[in-house]
C-alpha cells in the first residue's frame, strides 16, 4: 500500500489498528506515507477507589487482557489506608483470579495479566492523578467517586471511560467514537484517529512590491548571520523601488 505495484499506485496515508506487525511496518514507512501513529499492544488503566466495585474493576481488566497476550492491564487504586487496600486489593484480586477461571480465552488473558499486569496504590487522587497523565493509556477507565472531575484532569488520555457504567466495551463496538488509539504512553503526543488526519494545511504567501521593499533589509541582516549570502542577496534584490 506504501509503495503501490505495476497497476497499483501507493498510497499517501495509512491509518488503522493492528498487531505488533502492522504497528513495526507502519513504523517503517512513516515518513513515505502519513501514519497516525504508532499503535498496539492494546492496554488499559482504569483509576478506582473504595467507591468502585472491585468485581467490576476486573471486568475492565480481564476485557484488555483477553485481547493478545501483550496487552497491559494496569489499576491504580486511591487507598491511602493499609486496611482498605487489604480489604480491596483481596476483593479485586479474588474477583481478577475468579473470573480469569472462568474465561475462554484464559491463556491469553493469563500470559497478559502475567507480563503486563499491574494493582497500584496511590494516598490520594492527585498522585494518581499525576502518574495517570504520565502513563497515558490508550483506554482510562475512571470508577472514582467524582469521576467527571477527574477525567477532566487527564487529557493524556487516547479515550477515556467516566463512571462505572462506562465499559470500554461499549467504546469497542457501538458508542460511536473512533478506536484507533494511541499506545505505549504516546497519547501525550498523538490523538486517536479521526478526520483530522485525512486533511493536509498547506499555506500560501504572496508578497507585494512595497512588503518586499521593507522587509528586505530585516532578511539580509538575518541571513548574513546565519552564513547564507545568497538568501541576503535574493531578498536584497527585490528592495529596489
Amino acid at each position: 500500500m506504501a509503495f503501490g505495484t505495476d497497476t497499483v499506485p501507493g498510497v499517501d496515508a495509512i491509518v488503522g489498528p493492528g498487531n505488533r506487525w502492522v504497528t513495526e511496518a507502519k513504523r517503517q514507512v512513516a515518513g513515505r506515507v502519513l501514519i497516525d501513529s504508532p499503535a498496539g499492544p492494546s492496554e488499559v488503566l482504569v483509576l478506582a477507589d473504595t467507591s468502585a466495585d472491585p468485581a467490576l474493576v476486573a471486568r475492565e481488566v480481564m476485557a484488555q487482557a483477553e485481547h493478545d497476550p501483550d496487552a497491559a492491564c494496569v489499576v491504580v487504586a486511591v487507598l491511602a489506608r493499609d486496611g482498605d487496600r487489604v480489604a480491596w486489593g483481596g476483593a479485586f484480586r479474588r474477583a481478577l483470579s475468579t473470573q480469569l477461571a472462568d474465561a475462554p480465552r484464559r491463556d491469553v488473558a493469563a500470559a497478559a495479566l502475567a507480563g503486563s499486569g499491574a494493582l497500584l496504590f496511590a494516598d490520594d487522587v492527585d498522585a494518581a492523578v499525576d502518574f495517570t497523565r504520565a502513563y497515558a493509556p490508550e483506554h482510562l477507565s475512571v470508577m472514582v467517586a467524582s469521576p467527571d472531575a477527574v477525567a477532566r484532569r487527564i487529557p493524556t488520555a487516547g479515550t477515556t471511560f467516566v463512571g462505572p457504567w462506562a465499559s470500554v466495551a461499549f467504546g469497542d463496538y457501538i458508542t460511536g467514537a473512533n478506536h484507533v488509539l494511541p499506545t505505549a504512553g504516546r497519547a501525550r503526543s498523538f490523538s486517536g484517529l479521526s478526520t483530522q488526519h485525512f486533511i493536509r494545511s498547506y499555506t500560501v504567501q504572496e508578497i507585494t512590491a512595497e512588503g518586499a521593499a521593507a522587509l528586505a533589509g530585516d532578511v539580509a541582516r538575518l541571513a548574513e548571520a546565519e552564513g547564507l549570502p545568497a538568501h541576503a542577496a535574493a531578498a536584497l534584490a527585490r528592495s529596489a523601488s
